[in-house]
């Protein structure tokens, strides 16, 4: 018993020491997560792995960087201008993905902020782009899906060899001053007016046609029966005469 603080306080020290070095060396990545090493004596980020979910070890003076690798988004305004030069605000969602293998590659070339850094500034790039195309109404009505569209595309290309891949461009809102904005709407309304009348007037010819075809299909029909009649009555008279009408059965 006499020897045994001697001993055991270097055995305690010890325990307490790999306690400490576990602790920092123990990594969990957690579901839908990614990580890359950070080797402080080395080349810095490790790009040729991307660590996966579950626990790992790792050397106590390096360091694991974890980022989400699932489907993300970003909600975003922009104030951009329209093909007349007229500010029209944007209230957009972008849906993106890293590329899993090459998120060493991201972070290293791009940084940990890579979304403020490289996403942002190619989407509204993009935005502008391609609203700069289309007049407020076609933004404010028609144009959505195929804004939508283009601006997913050109987001793409910028994206290219970026490691980042863009999944799809959601147009939420389009704000436009509100004088335009009534403007629009005052157009539309009277544009729909039109169409109701074209439709109303288009209905009554139908209509009116189908009554003259109905009145004509009758005034044929009776035409028709009317010499039909005038042939049997002259028949008849040309009968007459050679029949002996008081006796014959036609006359009775």
């Amino acid at each position: 018993m006499q020897n045994f603080p001697k001993i055991g306080l270097p055995i305690i020290f010890v325990i307490g020491l790999a306690v400490i070095i576990i602790s920092k060396s123990a990594v969990t990545i957690g579901p839908g997560e990614g990580g890359v090493l950070f080797e402080r004596f080395g080349d810095g980020i490790n790009t040729k792995k991307t660590y996966g979910e579950g626990f790992h070890i790792v050397a106590p003076w390096n360091s694991m960087l974890i980022f989400k690798v699932r489907q993300q988004s970003i909600s975003d305004e922009m104030n951009v201008l329209s093909v007349n030069g007229l500010e029209v605000r944007v209230n957009g969602t972008i849906w993106y993905e890293p590329e899993y293998e090459n998120l060493g590659k991201l972070i290293k070339t791009k940084g940990q902020d890579y979304v403020l850094e490289l996403l942002n500034p190619a989407v509204n790039a993009a935005a502008r782009s391609v609203v700069g195309r289309y007049t407020p109404e076609q933004l404010y009505s028609s144009k959505r899906d195929v804004i939508e569209q283009e601006i997913l595309e050109e987001v793409v290309n910028l994206m290219k060899g970026q490691f980042l891949n863009v999944k799809r461009v959601l147009v939420e809102d389009v704000k436009l001053p509100e004088t335009i904005k009534n403007a629009i709407e005052g157009k539309l309304k009277q544009e729909q007016q039109s169409l109701e009348y074209e439709f109303r007037l288009v209905t009554a010819d139908k209509e009116a046609q189908k009554q003259r075809i109905e009145a004509q299909g009758k005034a044929d029909a009776n035409r028709i029966l009317s010499a039909s009649l005038k042939k049997k009555f002259f028949r008849i008279r040309e009968l007459k005469p050679l029949l002996n009408w008081p006796n014959h059965p036609i006359a009775r």
